[in-house]
């Protein structure tokens, strides 16, 4: 006897509601004004280049001495510790922020980044990404990730300096201009 199994119709990771993810300053690793904190931003596009309105970022880095904070907490907002994980939604223009710290190299010569997962409705699984700063050309042009691709494509994994010392980093999820995603095995 012969049975064809149907596939199971998959989901996708959104629309979000209010009342099941946001926390209290959950886009807040450090209260704006803290000395040392920065602002994060930027906005998600789609592949016809709209935005997203709808989306929820997270993202995990280390501290500004490069250390892997390894603390409890990371949903409670106390003011003063810094836990290296926040979540924040995009909000109806497309865009998101974070106040957060620059993040150091978590060894010497290497490149700092934040690490990034993206929800967003139509996406069958959360997407994952990195924003690199800037400033260290010679720590990007080593990183093993950023060496392995093409010089347009390793630019959609570098931030934009602000003058105000912040960072603008968009997410294009298709097209011109698409930001690299990882794949985790």
């Amino acid at each position: 006897m012969s049975t064809k199994l149907v596939p199971t119709p998959g989901q996708t990771v959104g629309p979000f509601y209010g009342y099941a993810l946001p926390f209290e300053k959950d886009n807040e690793l450090l209260p704006p004004g803290f000395p040392g904190s920065i602002r994060l931003q930027g906005t998600v596009y789609d592949g016809a280049g709209h935005t997203i309105p709808d989306a929820i970022l997270e993202i995990w880095q280390p501290d500004a001495d490069g250390k892997v904070v390894q603390r409890t907490g990371s949903l409670v907002r106390d003011g003063y510790t810094f836990t290296g994980w926040g979540r924040g939604a995009v909000g109806n223009s497309g865009v998101f922020t974070f106040t957060t710290v620059n993040p150091g190299p978590t060894k010497p010569g290497a490149a700092p980044f934040i690490s990034v997962a993206l929800f967003a409705r139509g996406l069958t699984n959360r997407l994952f990404t990195r924003i690199y700063l800037p400033e260290d050309t010679e720590a990007l042009a080593n990183d093993p990730l950023l060496a392995s691709l093409e010089p347009e494509r390793r630019e959609t994994l570098i931030a934009r300096r602000d003058p105000d010392g912040g960072l603008t980093w968009d997410i294009r999820l298709q097209g011109e201009g698409e930001t690299v995603f990882l794949d985790f095995q």
